[in-house]
């Protein structure tokens, strides 16, 4: 069966199901949702430069292949005073390669840029740019000299992007939301999920824990498929007792997912733990402002009496994250077999 007859299928189950409660517009955002590239949700989009040295002040300098836009065509670096660039040779003369490497361009089409200089004497740095620190200071040598406010504020920003470009891990919160609501056990359920992809995050960053990325993108897919239907009825199963301790085992398995996307930046050697700490932190930075916005809307809808068109809407939106989650779950199960 062809990828466009499943996704049709899949259209025409949600559209029968949702028929008196979702309306064309929404029918519409559905299909929208469908026809992107969720089997990836939460992909990072990376691009790499390597530049290698054949002789002192000398570089070869190439952008590795992409499957998105040419990086020529979207990222322009812009070198230290002291070097002169000829197609894909770098003059840097007899003080080598130092001062600020620029790149211009980076945080549209791609979110970073690892930038690997290999030296003559063999060793080698990774560089991370992003849009927040589109430059990084060069020193002529594989020492890293960059401070650790340089590295937090990279890495902090990374965490954030990840999170909030991430459909699949806010839609697991958001379904934990609507399960919880905005009580005590909000609290406690946030917590527990935070502290167990922390505790997964570190562990496969440091190479403690390693395990393979499609069954643990399966997995991810299949926790929402989960606590949105836990969140469509009232019934008094584990998750709705317990939601805490559902909220740190699938919060297991998502930290693991956000390792992936770190192992895709790099982490700088010097300073790994403070790179590490503040990918999370800015992990949880953008996961509160989630929870913040969703707070401010719930308030607002206090405002007006609760009606069964809110209780439907309510209906509506899990059941429309339900669907998409199970087509994840289908392509990412696929995938592990492919």
């Amino acid at each position: 069966m062809s990828r466009l007859t499943m996704i049709a299928r899949l259209i025409a189950a949600a559209a029968g199901l949702l028929k008196h409660q979702l309306g064309s517009a929404c029918l519409l955002a559905l299909t929208l949702l469908l026809a992107a590239n969720p089997a990836h949700a939460h992909e990072m989009s990376m691009v790499e430069m390597q530049l290698r040295e054949v002789a002192h002040g000398e570089f070869l300098w190439q952008w590795t292949a992409s499957e998105k836009a040419a990086p020529a065509d979207v990222l322009t670096p812009v070198w230290p005073e002291e070097c002169q660039v000829e197609v894909n040779v770098l003059h840097c003369g007899a003080k080598g390669l130092q001062g600020q490497l620029r790149i211009e361009g980076v945080g549209k089409a791609y979110s970073a840029v690892l930038v690997k200089v290999f030296w003559l004497d063999e060793q080698s740095r990774v560089y991370t740019l992003t849009a927040g620190q589109p430059n990084v200071h060069l020193y002529g040598s594989a020492q890293d000299q960059r401070g650790m406010g340089e590295i937090a504020s990279a890495y902090t920003l990374l965490g954030v992007e990840h999170i909030l470009t991430g459909v699949d891990h806010l839609l697991f919160v958001i379904s934990l939301l609507l399960l919880v609501g905005f009580g005590r056990q909000l609290l406690w359920t946030i917590t527990a999920f935070t502290a167990a992809h922390s505790l997964t995050l570190a562990s496969s960053a440091l190479g403690w824990l390693v395990l393979r990325s499609p069954p643990v993108e399966a997995t991810i897919a299949l926790s929402i498929v989960l606590v949105a239907g836990e969140a469509l009825h009232q019934r008094q199963t584990l998750a709705r007792r317990w939601p805490a301790l559902v909220a740190f085992i699938f919060g297991l398995v998502h930290g693991l997912g956000f390792a992936g996307a770190l192992k895709e930046i790099g982490l700088p050697e010097q300073h790994l733990l403070v790179a590490l700490l503040t990918f999370n932190v800015g992990v949880e930075i953008g996961q509160l402002l989630t929870v913040g916005a969703a707070w401010l809307l719930w308030r607002l809808s206090t405002r007006w009496p609760q009606s069964e068109q809110t209780r439907k809407a309510r209906t509506v939106l899990l059941y429309l994250i339900g669907t998409l989650a199970a087509y994840w779950s289908w392509l990412r199960v696929v995938t592990i077999f492919s």
